[in-house]
């Protein structure tokens, strides 16, 4: 049942990127398709929450979103994150 939930969590972002990027225009606002494809192997949370804050406010980095890009960051290079791998 572990193996199962870390599996799960890490494929979720990657899932997400994907349904979004089949289904909706929602990364037109990244400058360069090389930047997704980068984004889904290697930080696929920080690269959805900058492309939320493009949409969500206006690409203004302002102190919530420095915030919310800190704790993606986080998420995406946490020394947990190499143990689910």
């Amino acid at each position: 049942m572990p193996c199962l939930l870390t599996l799960i969590a890490l494929i979720t972002p990657r899932l997400v990127i994907a349904v979004l990027w089949l289904l909706t225009q929602w990364f037109a606002v990244v400058p360069a398709g090389i930047w997704i494809l980068l984004g889904f192997i290697f930080l696929p949370t920080t690269l959805l929450w900058y492309t939320a804050v493009q949409h969500w406010f206006g690409g203004e980095w302002s102190l919530v979103p420095l915030i919310g890009i800190v704790i993606a960051l986080a998420v995406d290079v946490s020394p947990a994150s190499n143990r689910r791998r």
